[in-house]
C-alpha cells in the first residue's frame, strides 16, 4: 500500500504558503461578515450528528487544501485497506477490524477472509446479548462490578452513564479500575454478596491492576460465607483457561483485531447491555454503523470525520495549537472528555512514523474538559483571556429527558452564548474586560441523547483520530508507550517490602524509602 507522511508533500508546501498569505490571519468576524452562507458551507449533517465547523479558523480554501494534503497522503487507500482488514496495525501485524464489529447480522456477510470473523462476532455477541437479557431478568441481581482498566473500563462506564435514561430500574453499576484499594474497598462497602454480579474485563487475564482488584474481589465474596464463583462471576477475556482456574465458568471472547479503546463494541460492552438491554445495544452498534458507512463511502469534502481529521492537523502543525477542549452541555455525557483523552491521546500520542522514523510535525494534542456549565465557572476564563488559543468542541442535545421546566432552556442558551462570545470577544480600553475572540469552536447537535447518536458521535471520533494519525504517518492502533512503566513498576514492588535501591538512580532510591511503611 503506497502512502505518503504529510510532511514529505506538495500540498504541505502548498498549505504552508496559505497558512503564511491569510490563514494566520483569519478573522472568523470578518469572514462572517463577508460570507453571508459560511454556516451552510462549513456545518454539515451526518447520522445522527449535526456539526457546525463555521467557527472554525478555516476557510474553504482551508479545506479544499487539506482535501488535497489527505489526497496526495493516500488517505482513502489507507481506509480501505482497514475495511478490508488488511493488517494496517504494523507493529504488532495485526488488522484493525471494530467496525465489523458493528455490521448488522443483516448485512450481507463481508467477502474472503472477512466471512470467518463476522461470524464469529456474531455468534458472540448473540450469546453476550442472551446472558445479559437473563440477568437484567434475575432480580436477585441488583448490583453489576465492572473491574477493568483502560478500554476495559472508560468506554463502558461512559456509555452506561451517558444512556441512563434507558437503563431498566432495580440494578446498580459499579466501575472499579484503579489498583488504589481505596476504589474498591468504597464499592464493596455498599454491596452485598449474594446480590452482586462480577465482570472481570481483561482480554488476557492477566492486567496486572484488573487481576489484583479481581482476586481482592474473590476473597472479600468468599470471606462473606458466599461459595458459588461462578454464579456471581463472569469473565471478558480470551484466557479461558486462566478464567477457569479462577472459578468462572461464563467467558466471553474478543480478538486480538479489537484494541482496548475500541472494545465497547465487543463482549468489553457487557455492561452497556446489562444496562440497556439487547435492543439498546444493537442500536448503539447500529449508530456506529451508519457513521462507519458514512465515513467508508462519502467524497472527502462532505466526509464529516475526514473534514474533522484534516482540521485536527492544521491546527495542531499550522496554528501550531498544542491543546483542544471538549465541553459536553449534558451531564449524562460527563465521563465522555476521559474517554476521548484515551481514543485520541493514547492512538496518536507518538513520535515516530510507520517505518520507526522520527516525525518532523507534532502529533495529539492534549484533550481535556468537563460538562458545561461547570467548565465555564472553572476554566472557561482562560478559554477567553488567556494568552494560549485552544480550540473547543460544544456538544449540545436539543431535546431534554427530564420534564424540569425551564432548566433546558438555560443549558443551551449558555452553551450558544459561549460559542458566540469565544468568536466575537469584546472590547475595552482598561484591558481587564477585554476579550480578545476569534477563538475557534465546533459546535455538535444531537437531537437527542440516544444509543443510535452517541453510537454514531464515538465511530465519528474514532475515525476522526484515524484521519489525523493516518496522515501523519503513525500507527494509531498500538500503544507500546504504556509498557516501561509496567516493567519497572514489578521491579520496584517487592523493593517497597525489602528495601533494597540497589541499580536505583538516587531519585527514585530517596522516594521509595519515603514511602515504605515504617516499621
Amino acid at each position: 500500500m503506497q502512502f505518503t507522511r504529510c510532511d514529505r508533500t506538495a500540498a504541505w508546501g502548498e498549505l504552508q504558503a496559505h497558512f503564511d498569505a491569510s490563514g494566520r490571519a483569519l478573522d472568523l468576524r470578518q469572514a462572517f461578515a463577508a460570507d453571508p452562507a459560511r454556516f451552510e458551507t462549513l456545518s454539515q449533517s451526518a447520522p445522527h450528528v449535526f456539526a457546525d465547523l463555521s467557527k472554525n479558523l478555516a476557510d474553504a480554501r482551508t479545506e479544499a487544501l487539506l482535501q488535497d494534503l489527505a489526497r496526495e497522503c493516500g488517505l482513502e487507500a489507507h481506509r480501505d485497506a482497514m475495511f478490508a482488514g488488511e493488517h494496517i496495525n504494523t507493529t504488532e501485524d495485526r488488522a484493525v477490524l471494530h467496525t465489523l464489529l458493528r455490521r448488522p447480522a443483516s448485512a450481507p456477510p463481508p467477502p474472503g477472509p472477512l466471512a470467518q470473523p463476522f461470524a464469529d462476532v456474531q455468534a458472540t455477541l448473540d450469546a453476550m446479548l442472551a446472558f445479559a437479557e437473563r440477568i437484567r431478568a434475575d432480580h436477585t441481581i441488583t448490583d453489576v462490578v465492572n473491574i477493568g482498566i483502560g478500554g476495559s473500563d472508560l468506554g463502558p462506564q461512559m456509555v452506561v452513564l451517558a444512556l441512563a435514561e434507558f437503563a431498566a430500574p432495580g440494578k446498580r453499576f459499579h466501575f472499579v479500575s484503579n489498583v488504589d484499594g481505596h476504589e474498591l474497598a468504597g464499592v464493596l462497602r455498599g454491596l452485598a454478596p449474594e446480590h452482586t454480579l462480577f465482570l472481570i474485563a481483561s482480554k488476557t487475564f492477566t492486567t496486572a491492576e484488573t487481576m489484583a482488584n479481581a482476586q481482592s474481589a474473590k476473597r472479600w465474596f468468599e470471606q462473606s460465607g458466599s461459595v458459588d464463583v461462578a454464579r456471581h462471576f463472569a469473565a471478558l477475556t480470551t484466557n479461558v483457561a486462566a478464567a477457569k482456574a479462577f472459578g468462572i465458568d461464563t467467558t466471553f471472547g474478543f480478538w486480538d483485531w479489537v484494541g482496548g479503546r475500541y472494545s465497547l463494541w465487543s463482549a468489553i460492552g457487557l455492561p452497556i447491555a446489562l444496562a440497556i438491554g439487547a435492543e439498546g445495544f444493537r442500536r448503539l452498534l447500529a449508530g456506529a454503523h451508519a457513521m462507519d458507512e458514512h465515513f467508508r463511502t462519502a467524497p472527502l469534502a462532505r466526509n464529516l470525520p475526514v473534514r474533522l481529521g484534516l482540521l485536527d492537523v492544521w491546527y495542531r502543525n499550522f496554528h501550531r495549537f498544542t491543546t483542544r477542549s471538549i465541553a459536553p452541555y449534558h451531564s449524562a455525557l460527563k465521563r465522555l472528555p476521559a474517554y476521548l483523552q484515551q481514543l485520541e491521546m493514547e492512538s496518536n500520542g507518538k513520535r515516530v512514523d510507520l517505518d520507526g522514523q522520527p516525525l518532523a510535525a507534532g502529533t495529539s494534542p492534549v484533550l481535556w474538559g468537563e460538562p458545561g456549565t461547570n467548565g465555564q465557572h472553572a476554566y472557561f476564563q482562560m478559554l477567553h483571556q488567556g494568552t494560549d488559543v485552544t480550540p473547543l468542541e460544544f456538544i449540545a442535545v436539543r431535546d431534554a429527558a427530564h420534564d424540569l421546566p425551564g432548566h433546558h432552556p438555560k443549558l443551551l442558551a449558555n452553551a450558544l452564548a459561549q460559542a458566540q462570545a469565544l468568536m466575537v470577544g469584546k472590547t475595552d480600553a482598561g484591558g481587564h474586560k477585554d476579550f480578545p475572540g476569534n477563538r475557534p469552536s465546533t459546535f455538535f447537535v444531537f437531537e437527542a441523547l440516544t444509543p443510535e447518536s452517541l453510537g454514531a458521535f464515538l465511530a465519528l471520533y474514532e475515525h476522526r483520530v484515524f484521519t489525523s494519525g493516518a496522515l501523519w504517518g503513525i500507527n494509531s492502533f498500538d500503544q507500546w508507550g504504556v509498557e516501561l512503566g509496567k516493567v519497572l513498576a514489578r521491579d520496584i514492588e517487592p523493593r517497597l517490602a525489602s528495601g533494597d535501591v540497589a541499580g536505583l538512580d538516587a531519585s527514585t532510591a530517596g522516594l521509595l524509602a519515603l514511602l515504605r511503611p515504617p516499621k
